[in-house]
């Protein structure tokens, strides 16, 4: 078979595709919610494989001010990856894991970060982890480090400090709710061979 587009995999082939959200979404929610001691459910995580340019567009308006949590990707790939979610879902994380009042929504201070720091090294981890289970390759993140921005100006951040040579992204919305509710977007866009050497893994056309 030749090589098929982004639109014909994404078709052909959703339940590989979901897997890879389902696993990542529930092992990240399962962590998070060990770590917080909550009751925590997830909705069906959304999985398309998109152009990076379009990526912008998919998650909504460009000037909402999100916290990204972005980390290089190492090993059998190479890439960059982040987890973007709103405001809200980041004061609900980090009030819970703090142990202040959930309305509580100053500005972040250096203690936020580290704990901000902290749930992205922990969702990071459940996705990737899911991805290496799924493709049988080591895929291991590099230190993450936080920003707080405009959505628009955040994804140009990977192209920027990870030297993006990739023109395409794999990106899972989330949704978590019960005793919290957090929404949010995992976004793997790998450099150079390595978004063939994965669709090759888990048995896609390449």
């Amino acid at each position: 078979m030749g090589k098929m587009t982004l639109d014909q995999i994404n078709k052909m082939y959703p339940d590989v595709l979901t897997e890879i959200g389902n696993i990542g979404a529930g092992n990240a929610t399962t962590a998070i919610a060990n770590m917080l001691n909550l009751k925590i459910n997830m909705s069906v995580p959304h999985v398309e494989l998109m152009p990076v340019e379009q990526i912008g567009c998919a998650i909504g308006s460009e000037d909402e001010v999100v916290v990204g949590i972005m980390l290089g990707v190492q090993n059998d790939i190479t890439g960059s990856m982040m987890f973007l979610m709103d405001l809200p879902s980041a004061h609900h994380l980090v009030n819970r894991l703090m142990m202040r009042d959930p309305d509580y929504d100053k500005d972040f201070d250096e203690m936020d970060m580290s704990a901000i720091k902290e749930i992205g090294n922990i969702i990071a981890g459940s996705y990737l982890s899911a991805l290496s289970g799924l493709t049988n390759m080591k895929i291991t993140p590099s230190v993450p480090y936080v920003a707080i921005d405009m959505a628009g100006a955040i994804l140009s951040v990977p192209a920027i400090q990870f030297g993006m040579v990739g023109d395409n992204a794999l990106m899972i919305k989330t949704e978590m709710g019960d005793d919290l509710d957090i929404s949010g977007y995992y976004i793997l866009m790998p450099e150079g061979d390595s978004y063939q050497k994965i669709l090759k893994a888990l048995g896609l056309p390449v």
